[in-house]
Order: structure tokens, then sequence, then C-alpha cells
């Protein structure tokens, strides 16, 4: 038990290391935008197909439909009232690798982004990252094993939150020491999560594993939404759908052959 809950850490750690690798990236290199849109169309469908075959397919599963929907429900409504002041707290944008996209034309919204958008994107990320984290430890609980398609997909996803953090808080003047502190304790915290996940929801019933899987769906599917597709298809129109495509049917198929 001891040694599956370490696991569940180390995993999680895993997935919050692709926001240091971000930040490197966001900090010292600049990188194409249509490479950081790619790569968030082919993350959302891999999240997709993880969120739904191996998050509410088991919470179903373990806790019945009833647990399942009210979960979900429940990771929903309290994903989308953090959100909210996240996003109004300058976070908005959290997913995009370049910051506040062109078609912003209020300036009273520039600005509060330019002044604070580094810390209340780095608090998106934390924001996504936990429940997130929280659903890689509960994976394990189902024959000891990390679900490596959901591990996968977070670390898709986190990579442009510490890109577009990171650059942000380079322009408004922060040191490296500082950016790269301030994302190695929240990958900590992450890693703390899928401790959580584990070691917390292992002491209860199925029901109420599976009410939590849920919630962390739930959560994963308004973020997709809100943040990875509009992110993913301001450069990429024409060719989102199909990258998206590509994503959820590799993660499909490598659920089926491993599971």
């Amino acid at each position: 038990m001891v040694n599956q809950a370490l696991e569940a850490a180390i995993w999680g750690g895993v997935s919050g290391l692709a926001l240091i690798l971000g930040a490197i990236v966001g900090y010292f290199i600049k990188l194409p935008h249509k490479v950081i849109s790619s790569i968030m169309a082919f993350g959302a469908g891999v999240l997709i197909s993880a969120l739904s075959f191996e998050l509410m397919a088991k919470a179903t599963d373990q806790g019945g439909l009833l647990y399942a929907v009210s979960g979900f429900s429940a990771g929903v409504l309290v994903y989308s009232i953090a959100n909210y002041f996240v996003a109004h707290g300058g976070g908005l944008h959290r997913k995009r690798s370049q910051g506040v996209p062109k078609n912003v034309t209020v300036k009273t919204d520039k600005a509060r982004v330019a002044s604070s958008a580094g810390m209340a994107i780095a608090l998106g990320a934390l924001l996504d990252g936990i429940p997130e984290s929280a659903a890689i430890g509960v994976s394990m609980l189902e024959g000891g094993s990390v679900a490596l398609v959901t591990v996968f997909a977070v670390f898709m996803s986190n990579i442009p939150e510490g890109l577009s953090s990171s650059a942000g808080m380079k322009k408004a003047g922060k040191s490296a020491s500082f950016v790269f502190t301030l994302w190695i304790v929240i990958t900590i915290v992450l890693a703390l999560s899928a401790y959580l996940g584990f070691t917390l929801l292992g002491q209860y019933g199925n029901e109420y594993i599976g009410f939590a899987t849920a919630v962390a769906a739930g959560a994963i599917l308004v973020m997709i939404i809100q943040t990875m597709i509009p992110e993913a298809f301001e450069d990429m129109h024409d060719i989102t759908g199909p990258i998206a495509a590509i994503g959820f049917l590799v993660a499909y198929s490598a659920s089926e052959m491993f599971s």
C-alpha cells in the first residue's frame, strides 16, 4: 500500500514535470504557436478519451450511474466556479502559449491580463492540475497500476501553462529562480494530490471512489472546453478536429490494448 501510494505520487509528479518543461521553453525559447496549437488539439482528444473510458466508465462500474452522474455534475460546478474567479483575475488565457490572443481588443482586458496573467496562470495550472492528478492516483485503486493514458493526457495539457505563465512572468521582470521555484512547488502539490487521491479515497467504499473519479472527469471536461480547445482552434482552424480525433483514437486504442 505504501509503495503504491508513493508510485501514485511519482506519477502525479511526472505529469507536473510538464509544467517545468513548458516553463523552460517559455522562459528561454520562443516556440512557434502552431506547434503548441497542434499539441493542444492532440491533447484535447487524448483527454476526452481518457475521461470517457478511463474515468467515467470506471466511475460507473465502481459506484453506479447515480454516483457517477452526481460526481460529474459536482466536478463541473466546482471547477466552473473556481475557473470563473481565476479567469477574471487574469488567468483566462492560461493555456495560450503566446499570451493574450489577437482578437482581444478591449484595453482594460489587455491591461489586466498583462499585469497579473503570470501568477494567475500559475494559479490556474494548480486549479487544472489538482483534479487531474487526483484522477491519476484514483486510477491506481483498481488493479494497482496507473492509467498511462491519463498520465500522458495530463502531461500534454500542462505544457502550454508552463509556457505562457513563464513567458509572462519574465516580461514582468521575475527572475528565473522565482519562476522555477514556483513551478517546482506546484509540481510537488500535484504529486501530493495524486498521493491523496490514492490513499484517502482508497479508505472509502466503491460508491465514494466512483463519485470522486467522476468529479475529476467533470472538472477535466470543462477545462478542455474552456481552455484547451480555444487555444487549439486559434491557429489551426481547418485541422483542429482531425488532430483531436487522432489524439482520441490513439488514447482509445492504448486504453483497449493495455486494459
